[in-house]
């Protein structure tokens, strides 16, 4: 027959990984003590990046 069209479609992206399209600004007076752990694991995170960018 050939190739047909599936009627099971997958989405791109699972539905409960999808954004709500609204961009929320960082707030410092408003960030709490998890707040501020994520930041300081991003931030160590980027420096490792640029650390493995400069060693190559």
């Amino acid at each position: 027959m050939g190739r047909g069209r599936s009627k099971n479609s997958l989405p791109q992206v699972p539905k409960n990984q999808k954004s709500d399209g609204y961009d929320v600004e960082f707030s410092q007076e408003l960030a709490d003590q998890e707040d501020l752990e994520a930041q300081a694991r991003a931030n160590a995170a980027n420096q490792r990046v640029q650390l493995n960018k400069q060693n190559r």
